[in-house]
């Protein structure tokens, strides 16, 4: 019984893994017409037409999955639970921008750690 248990643990996990390392499957077309659907709804304009909406979420799905790979595990998993789970969009742009701007922090961080230590040597 033991041996089963940790078996499915173990299947778990390298599922939960493999999941982990790939980009989200998400509805692009679900998603544009929810978008439209909710600005007709409210009745206000449309903000973006569901074909390019679609176009748009395509083409930031081809981004997301070229650097997707060279994104760190803790940057992937929090900027899915982000957009995912939180935010509840379930966007490629969210995913891609979030991902982004990671990248971006990381590299302003890294800039101005290394000019504090010039400016405090004086």
């Amino acid at each position: 019984m033991k041996v089963a248990l940790l078996s499915l643990a173990l299947i778990g996990a390298q599922l939960t893994t493999a999941v982990s390392d790939r980009v989200p499957k998400l509805s692009v077309e679900a998603l544009c017409k929810a978008r439209s659907a909710d600005d007709k709804a409210m009745r206000l304009p449309e903000s973006q037409k569901v074909a390019d909406c679609v176009r748009d979420e395509t083409a930031a799905k081809e981004k997301l999955t070229t650097v997707w790979g060279a994104t760190s595990r803790p940057v992937r998993d929090r900027c899915r639970g982000e957009v995912l789970f939180s935010l509840n969009t379930r966007s490629y742009l969210d995913l891609l921008s979030c991902i982004q701007i990671a990248d971006d922090t990381k590299s302003i961080s890294f800039v101005s750690k290394g000019t504090s230590k010039k400016r405090n040597t004086k």
